[in-house]
């Protein structure tokens, strides 16, 4: 008993962020690139759907998950020492509050800022008459055949609406009694409807239409009021991996998805109280799950108008990556390899070098085998399709494709069976854990005998987020490397143990105690008076014994510079626990999705880069993968790269001791924007070498 107080003493003299608070920070981050004025105003709108998309999975999963465990009695803390009920508490209130600044957004800067540059938000009452005749032969014929009225009585129950479909609630009143109905907004057509104007953009949401017709679905009723609501629903799957099957488990679980119980009600705020009695009985939620919207619901809808054409002077320019630096001048990618390791950084520079990877692999005569791993790809994968062609060519095709990537498990089952069909060997992931690796392990016969080929990434290998994420890949035929790498797959398909690498550093093998190692190393020279340091990039830091021993690195006076962008437990700058770590967090045109761990090695610097956040569950039940970097070339390119970053005065955010964050402080600095850098950078290198 004395031993378990001891340790819980312990643990409180370091200071943790709840995980949940933490994301929100970060999602407040990103609304706040909608508040910026310096950004053009359909790239505000962007960012205002970006944080509602973000919104929408954060309820879906990590709130639901905590309504579920306060539903069960589980009462385990969180790191930072809170119950399931009291850390949704805390996020009701920061959510509510949350949810009122992003219509302040979008009421109050980001409408009339498009109105300023011709683009105009109508409602029904604004129209003209040319407008009103449009809209009518348009509800004619296209809106009033798909809507489809759901009385709600004794023998019709309130339906059954799909997870984040925007729907309307009517009160009706028929011979002195109340009735009520829900219409569906049919997400098949436009949500904003474009509408003839010879001097503006003007447009109608599509709700504020089918309000305006109402009458036309209930004539024999007389309509009361009209209320706007959404249901959010528990969409986290839980799944039997002892099936007999998993894809069949997953399907079904994916089913059952659309059927989740209700976590969040969004409202109008012109919703009547009668009508809001009746969806939260209907739906069973509470007040503090009913979130009352200013505007109108689902900002998601806000990316689509951001596309709108015509209007690229309110986006930022639109560029097209460079080739990357390492491959310019290559004919021969095999003999690129051979002759050197290559490193691109995307989106920079193009993804199209890994997609030429495989497709000339897949037609090259003198290659065997192709092994891939596959996360999330994109709906028109080209990397699935050059597979694909390698197993029609006679290739030895193994693709390990994660069935359980959250949201993405319908994409993968398809892509699945099609890589099947082709003749692929196809794994579907390792009972009890996701792999989340990114690695591509080509086997050719070189005049020179057998060579392993390997590309390794920082980000999934899909041609469409490779435009939007930063990430990192390196290419290698190192000797090591390949062996580690036959090593990992055998694992993945086979009943191998985990095996000894060489240069590999894996979850959930041996990832955990690596990095500790890491630490106590930086420690020890710190010490001992040699070099020290830490620097990390990554996407979250959450778990509580990294973060302790990344406290006790700086007790002993280790500096460690962190790049967390999302999620970050750690508290920097608490006096004798974190004075010499500083957080910064970079939120900008591109998400920032690339993983690198820099260790100062008592001088002897190392680099490592891979797929891996410090999250319990990347380094105990994912399959990961983090791999050093040994070309000095590359080396000092990556270190460049960390230079630029932590300079970042644009998009750069500083957490400070009491967990918020804050602008970093331009003065003295001028203002370096490091994603609008390395795109120069890119571009710079490709023009030299076409100039040579």
């Amino acid at each position: 008993m004395a031993e378990k107080k001891q340790k819980k003493n312990k643990k409180s003299l370091f200071p943790y962020t709840d995980r949940e608070l933490s994301w929100l920070s970060f999602n407040e981050r990103v609304l706040e690139e909608a508040y910026e004025k310096e950004n053009p105003v359909l790239e505000r709108a962007k960012f205002l759907a970006i944080t509602a998309s973000n919104l929408d999975e954060f309820f879906m999963v990590r709130v639901a998950g905590l309504k579920e465990q306060v539903r069960s009695g589980y009462k385990k803390l969180s790191l930072a020492d809170q119950t399931p009920a009291q850390q949704l508490k805390a996020i009701e209130i920061r959510a509510h509050e949350f949810c009122t600044k992003q219509y302040n957004c979008l009421t109050h800067s980001i409408i009339p800022m498009l109105r300023r540059n011709g683009i105009l938000i109508l409602k029904y009452d604004d129209l003209n008459e040319e407008q009103r005749d449009y809209l009518d032969k348009y509800y004619e014929s296209t809106l009033f055949p798909v809507l489809t009225p759901l009385a709600i009585d004794q023998s019709r129950p309130f339906p059954l609406l799909s997870n984040k479909s925007l729907n309307l609630c009517v009160r009706l009143k028929k011979d002195g009694e109340s009735h009520f109905a829900v219409v569906q907004v049919p997400s098949i057509l436009p949500r904003f409807l474009k509408l003839p104007d010879s001097e503006n953009d003007s447009f109608i949401m599509l709700e504020d239409v089918i309000t305006a017709k109402l009458q036309t679905l209930f004539e024999m009723h007389q309509v009361k009021s009209v209320a706007q609501f959404r249901i959010t629903r528990n969409s986290d799957l839980t799944i039997d991996e002892e099936a007999d099957d998993l894809l069949i488990e997953i399907q079904k679980s994916i089913k059952k998805r659309k059927r989740g119980r209700p976590v969040r009600l969004e409202i109008n705020s012109g919703c009547d109280e009668a009508v809001k009695e009746f969806l939260t009985d209907m739906l069973d939620v509470k007040d503090g799950e009913v979130y009352r919207c200013h505007g109108p619901l689902d900002l998601t809808a806000w990316m689509k108008l951001s596309g709108i054409s015509g209007y690229d002077h309110l986006r930022v320019q639109p560029f097209t990556p460079a080739v990357p630096a390492d491959f310019l001048g290559c004919d021969d990618i095999f003999e690129a390899i051979r002759e050197r390791d290559r490193f691109v950084h995307h989106p920079y520079e193009s993804f199209n070098c890994v997609i030429d990877f495989i497709r000339r692999a897949a037609d090259d005569p003198n290659v065997l085998a192709i092994k891939q791993t596959l996360y999330r790809v994109s709906g028109d994968s080209p990397v699935i399709k050059a597979l694909m062609r390698a197993a029609e060519n006679g290739k030895q095709v193994t693709v390990l494709v994660e069935l359980k990537a959250r949201f993405d498990e319908e994409n993968n089952i398809n892509w699945a069976k099609k890589l099947e069909h082709a003749g692929c060997h196809v794994i579907y992931g390792l009972s009890g854990l996701k792999t989340h690796c990114k690695i591509l392990l080509i086997v050719r016969k070189d005049p020179d005998g057998i060579r392993r080929y390997l590309h390794m990434g920082t980000g999934n290998y899909n041609d469409n987020t490779a435009k939007l994420y930063t990430d990192m890949g390196l290419f290698t035929c190192r000797e090591e490397f390949g062996a580690d790498a036959s090593l990992l797959f055998n694992l993945l398909t086979g009943y191998s143990r985990p095996p000894q690498y060489s240069a590999f550093v894996t979850a959930p093998d041996n990832m955990r105690d690596f990095f500790y190692r890491c630490i106590d190393r930086e420690i020890e020279n710190a010490e001992n008076g040699k070099p020290s340091g830490i620097t990390i990039k990554i996407n979250s830091l959450l778990d509580g014994e990294i973060i302790k021993k990344l406290y006790e690195a700086s007790c002993a006076g280790v500096k460690i510079n962190l790049l967390v962008r999302g999620i970050c437990s750690l508290i920097p700058g608490v006096k004798d626990v974190s004075e010499n770590i500083t957080v910064h967090s970079i939120v900008g045109r591109f998400l920032e999705h690339s993983r690198i761990f820099r260790f100062e090695n008592g001088g002897d610097r190392e680099i490592y880069l891979g797929s891996a956040d410090l999250m319990p569950r990347n380094l105990d039940r994912r399959v990961e993968l983090v791999f050093p970097v040994y070309d000095e070339g590359i080396q000092a390119r990556l270190n460049k790269i960390l230079e630029v970053m932590f300079a970042d005065t644009v998009n750069t955010r500083i957490q400070k001791s009491d967990a918020s964050y804050e602008l970093m402080d331009r003065r003295g600095r001028g203002s370096i924007n490091s994603q609008n850098l390395f795109l120069e950078y890119a571009k710079k290198r490709e023009l030299d070498y076409e100039e040579e």
